[in-house]
């Protein structure tokens, strides 16, 4: 690494402390700033990680030692909380989701390429191991035609969740439910592995909490633009909390992952016969407590974000794009935001034309 990598994390949210602790572990950088509109919360998080704390947003920006700026602050801020740190001439990288507006989103874009600055949209599992090995099977045609998918999200959180955060379960800040909180890295990945999505079909349902906007209950349809058909099912009513499972399925290969662990990979070699992957051969970077991730969002150690700063950091060294860049970042969102028009108006929905 050439050079020291200041990191400001924007906001002090449950995942901030995986923020700090993975951006801490990376040789070569460090986080000198915390901001949070409540001062206690600024504070607490600044001592841990020996850092500076602000309230005021752009006097934290004027500080040259800042490089990098983590946005963790409600959905519905992303954008905005972005935008100005591209113009002050900060590299950026937010959490999931980008945003809860699509044109937002895209402003959100179009500014960090103005600003010659670069994005990165927060997809950590694609840097599982496991996720990198089926997409070069994937990649190089071993899966053969990929024909069908399917994810779950099946977790649970108590009413209090959304009782202790006023934001959480609110269509202007939270944006949705299940699908763009718990469910959307889950949904990266689906259409990550299985191609770029044609249309979706849903129903979504608030069924099992109280006082929220948003769906706890989703199920859609999805078919992709390469025939491939699909279906994706979320909900944040699976008590005690059951899994997140994704099953990829080609005409010659055979991937499940549940909770970041790879279950079964098979494939079909030349001679028509079955090759199953030693999982031991196949290391999952993030560890924590998987299980208990169904029910505590903290739960997990993160160590697959400290990969994607570490993307973020040899991007900004090499000139080039991030892996998860704002394009991609955009393509979960589009999915989802389809969904949510789908479960309105009862009808199928095209993604081109959303």
């Amino acid at each position: 690494m050439k050079k020291k990598f200041g990191f400001a994390i924007v906001g002090t949210g449950l995942i901030s402390t995986t923020h700090y602790e993975q951006i801490s572990a990376i040789e070569g950088a460090k986080v000198v700033a915390v901001y949070s509109r409540k001062e206690e919360n600024a504070k607490s998080l600044a001592e841990t990680a020996g850092a500076d704390w602000y309230t005021d947003y752009q006097e934290m920006l004027k500080r040259e030692d800042i490089d990098i700026v983590s946005i963790i602050t409600p959905s519905g801020t992303h954008a905005d909380m972005a935008i100005v740190a591209a113009r002050a001439g900060k590299h950026v990288i937010v959490e999931k989701p980008m945003d809860i507006s699509l044109e937002k989103a895209q402003q959100m874009i179009d500014v960090c390429r103005e600003q010659q600055v670069k994005l990165s949209v927060i997809s950590q599992h694609r840097f599982d191991a496991s996720a990198v090995k089926i997409k070069d099977d994937i990649d190089s045609g071993r899966f053969g035609k990929m024909v069908l998918g399917q994810a779950s999200v099946n977790w649970y959180r108590s009413q209090s969740y959304y009782d202790t955060s006023k934001w959480r379960g609110t269509i202007k800040m939270d944006g949705g439910g299940v699908l763009i909180n718990q469910a959307i890295h889950t949904i990266d990945l689906f259409q990550y592995f299985m191609g770029e999505v044609e249309s979706v079909y849903a129903h979504t349902a608030i069924l099992a909490h109280e006082g929220i906007e948003v769906e706890d209950v989703a199920v859609a349809t999805v078919k992709f633009k390469n025939g491939g058909l699909g279906t994706i099912v979320g909900t944040t009513a699976a008590y005690p909390g059951l899994s997140a499972r994704l099953e990829i399925i080609g005409t010659n290969g055979t991937a499940v992952i549940e909770n970041d662990q790879l279950l079964k990979h098979y494939l079909r070699n030349p001679n028509n016969e079955t090759e199953a992957i030693n999982l031991a051969d196949i290391e999952n970077h993030n560890g924590g407590d998987r299980d208990h991730a169904s029910v505590d969002p903290s739960a997990l150690d993160g160590a697959s974000h400290r990969l994607q700063f570490i993307d973020l950091i040899n991007a900004i060294q090499e000139d080039r794009e991030p892996l998860v860049n704002g394009e991609e970042g955009l393509k979960p969102l589009k999915t989802i935001l389809a969904i949510y028009q789908s479960a309105r108006t009862g009808q199928p929905i095209q993604i081109d034309d959303y």
